[in-house]
């Protein structure tokens, strides 16, 4: 197990290093000019020369990247071209916020995907189901945007029971986190649902019930678990998927977190932030994709890492 986590942690490597070349290329391939933005609507040519020498943007592209990568290995990720703060300062700010908000959108989530998708598996095509199924795809049809103003109007607007903006007590939680969570709770729901019928129809879990086994006992004892590692995966997946699908709730909700310093960067050209940001969302794929392999082996026991 522990060379196989360090092999992982060793092919990130290139997988990072192709990134930063991407993202590179990417962000300076964007309309705007970013010293432009910097110097200020007001300033003349003159001194939009000066912001970008200042800044090294007038440096040809490759000698750009080299004293991109140059910081990089040295773990700098620059400083920010809007408020000259070092990058790492200012995703530090924000990072805590959104994986709280992460965090708090995914537990919910997946009890709910969970207990909606098993009861649908036990009581399939009959009303459970029909209800289960029915949330689920009306969670996955329904804009997360759209959600959360509707969220708002009802529950900030009109009843006042919880804020609508800031991330300063938990009630402020309460609403971003369920704009953010539905669409995961209904794939896991239904995900859920298709990996415990599948189960269900085994042969092992038929000689338990011939056994006598109580239903209760067949489900938890012999499915659950047997069920639960395609469900692994999907709960990994959604995490990323989580923490990158933040930025449109952050904006509705004006919530402090890296998405809506992300969507600030673009609007401002600010390249160091955005690669920063772009790669650290990549790592956290990077290393959730690791722990789900990880919680594999915890899950069955007879899985052996090579």
């Amino acid at each position: 197990m522990i060379t196989y986590i360090i092999k992982r942690l060793l092919g990130m490597i290139p997988t990072l290093i192709l990134v930063a070349v991407v993202v590179f290329l990417f962000v300076h391939a964007l309309p705007g000019d970013p010293a432009r933005l910097a110097a200020g609507p007001e300033a003349d040519q003159a001194t939009i020369e000066v912001v970008r020498h200042k800044l090294g943007l007038d440096l040809p592209l490759p000698q750009q990247f080299i004293h991109y990568v140059e910081r990089l290995l040295h773990g700098d990720l620059g400083n920010s071209l809007r408020t000259r703060r070092p990058v790492a300062t200012e995703i530090g700010e924000r990072f805590m916020p959104t994986m709280l908000l992460t965090l708090t959108s995914m537990v919910w989530a997946v009890v709910f995907g969970l207990v909606v998708g098993v009861i649908s598996a036990v009581w399939r095509n009959r009303l459970p189901d029909h209800i289960g199924m029915t949330a689920a795809v009306s969670g996955i049809s329904f804009p997360a945007f759209a959600l959360g103003m509707v969220l708002m109007q009802i529950f900030s607007v009109q009843l006042g029971w919880f804020p609508t903006v800031g991330a300063g007590s938990w009630l402020h939680y309460v609403l971003p986190s369920i704009t953010l969570g539905a669409g995961v709770a209904a794939v896991m729901a239904r995900f859920t649902r298709a990996a415990f019928i599948e189960v269900m129809q085994e042969d092992y879990v038929r000689t338990a019930r011939a056994k006598g086994l109580a239903e209760r006992v067949v489900i938890i004892k012999h499915t659950f678990r047997n069920a639960l590692i395609p469900v692994v995966t999907m709960m990994g997946l959604q995490f990323g998927f989580l923490l990158g699908g933040s930025i449109v709730v952050e904006a509705v909700f004006a919530w402090p977190g890296m998405g809506s310093l992300l969507i600030d960067a673009v609007n401002m050209r600010d390249y160091p932030v955005i690669q920063g940001l772009i790669l650290l969302f990549s790592l956290e794929f990077i290393v959730i994709n690791l722990v789900v392999d990880v919680l594999y082996g915890l899950i069955n026991p007879t899985i052996r890492y090579k």
